[in-house]
């Protein structure tokens, strides 16, 4: 419920003109309200002169728009675009306006990107865009005069591509003073070339990055990868995700006959000085045979841990499941490998170790068939705290899913199920693993009916809580969605670049 203080600042700032010119006359603990009012109202020119005001020494996004006592809603996933640019544009004025209010920090993280915006406008502001809009104010900031007036610290996820990586590194990298000061705290690249995410990390303050994503189109191989962890230094990183192949060994380097692999070795030992890290994500890198040399030297338990087709065999899931990471693991990711058929023993007793502490699990394309349906229940039983299970893109009927639905309605936490179009639904014969095109060709009446069969399943149970879909292209992905026209653009130059080079190739052998 609204308290009579939120109400009271909802009907203020609903009448613009009047809230702006009202707030050298408002008690500085009360800007808070006016804040999320307007933000929850999108009064953005309200929002703008609020923050351009700020009488307070400390500016929390998104504690600002989370639950209160006064307001319980929780605003943090609406990135309303209209919102958050009266934020940077009020942020701009404050500094410029100087005086003897000093804003000494802006935390603008936390906002949560969801498919779906609940505000008035529904046009929302990525974290690319975010990232872009911050880089562009801290620019025309720079251009000012400066007269003396002290910085404001100003912490934020950045997201850099090629599309905005000059304004970014010129933000990073002022020739002068700079009233805005960046602070990155989460950062993620895309298409860019292992010489530019060197070179925008180290202007990034690595010093307190919490998070870091390397995704997609960063061609990343393990000589670059050890070079970026032992250059930069990454003491207070949380979270780590690398691109696809970025273990394949660099063209130039001569590995020891029947010996240790040292260019993993040396990025385990870099790993290993990351004492606070506790997420890794190595998905799409080949791996075979050497899960224990990077894991082993890690000092601190990894609480997630994604090793999705990694070519894992025996030897690493035997590791995997003495580790002393499995007892801790809360988010695990083995999506691509036969596990249930070649390492039954071995994944089982993994499960049993992790089944304290395990809240999501994702077995994608793993070869699941209706056969294997008995042992995969009797692994899953124990996994008390399981919240989010996914397993599409395996062979099971409609009568299996059927089975798994009743015993997963066992699992007392679990909220979210991603399941497989049933086997039923595709012609007789139908190959696994599926290509993109062979996935969507199925008997959608035929899948709705199953769907509903599922779905009583789970209504029997009285379990309603529990929300079942089949994503067949995946789950939504807020950053890949912002910046789909770059990837594609990328893409097809690569392509390009690569057929220049096969042509090449080709005359001379001629």
């Amino acid at each position: 419920m609204r308290s009579l203080r939120f109400i009271s600042a909802e009907a203020l700032v609903s009448h613009p003109l009047l809230a702006q010119g009202s707030l050298d006359s408002v008690a500085h603990n009360l800007y808070p309200l006016l804040f999320k009012a307007s933000y929850l109202l999108e009064q953005a020119e309200v929002t703008r002169a609020v923050l351009g005001c700020w009488p307070l020494e400390e500016f929390r996004l998104a504690a600002l728009l989370g639950p209160s006592t006064d307001h319980p809603e929780d605003l943090r996933d609406r990135a309303c675009r209209t919102c958050l640019e009266a934020c940077v544009r009020g942020l701009a004025d404050h500094v410029l306006q100087g005086g003897s209010r000093w804003l000494r920090v802006a935390d603008l993280t936390g906002i949560r990107d969801v498919q779906v915006q609940r505000c008035p406008c529904r046009r929302a502001l990525g974290r690319w865009g975010r990232t872009e809009l911050l880089a562009r104010t801290c620019c025309e900031l720079q251009a000012e005069p400066c007269m003396g007036r002290r910085s404001t610290e100003v912490f934020a996820d950045l997201f850099v591509t090629e599309g905005n990586f000059e304004v970014v590194v010129q933000a990073l990298q002022p020739s002068g003073p700079a009233p805005l000061q960046v602070r990155c705290l989460s950062f993620r690249a895309d298409s860019l070339s292992p010489g530019q995410l060197l070179h925008v990390l180290g202007l990034a303050k690595p010093g307190a990055l919490r998070k870091l994503e390397v995704v997609h189109n960063v061609r990343l191989n393990a000589g670059h990868v050890q070079q970026l962890l032992a250059q930069v230094g990454f003491p207070q990183l949380v979270s780590l995700t690398l691109p696809t192949r970025a273990f394949d060994v660099p063209p130039t380097y001569t590995p020891i006959p029947e010996g240790e692999d040292s260019l993993l070795s040396s990025i385990a030992w870099e790993l290993s000085q990351m004492t606070r890290l506790t997420e890794l994500s190595v998905a799409f890198s080949t791996l075979t045979g050497k899960i224990q040399t990077l894991l082993s030297p890690l000092r601190t338990p990894l609480r997630a841990l994604d090793l999705a087709n990694c070519a894992l065999n025996h030897a690493d899931m035997a590791f995997l499941a003495d580790c002393a990471h499995a007892a801790h693991l809360e988010v695990l990711d083995l999506s691509g490998h036969n596990l249930v058929h070649m390492y039954p023993s071995t994944f089982f007793r993994l499960l049993r170790r992790a089944s304290q502490t395990l809240r999501a699990l994702t077995l994608e394309e793993c070869s699941i068939t209706d056969s294997h349906v008995g042992m995969l229940i009797l692994g899953l039983s124990p996994c008390r705290q399981l919240q989010e299970f996914r397993f599409l893109g395996n062979p099971l009927s409609a009568r299996a899913l059927q089975r798994l639905f009743t015993a997963l309605c066992e699992l007392p936490e679990l909220r979210r199920i991603e399941f497989p179009v049933p086997k039923d639904c595709y012609p007789e014969g139908t190959a696994y693993p599926q290509d993109e095109l062979a996935v969507s060709k199925f008997d959608q009446q035929k899948y709705n009916e199953i769907a509903e069969e599922l779905h009583a399943v789970l209504l029997r149970a009285n379990r309603e809580d529990i929300e079942a879909s089949t994503p067949v292209f995946g789950s939504f992905d807020p950053d890949i969605q912002e910046t789909s026209n770059e990837l594609g653009t990328f893409l097809l130059q690569a392509f390009k670049t690569a057929l220049e080079n096969f042509s090449r190739a080709l005359k001379q052998v001629e």
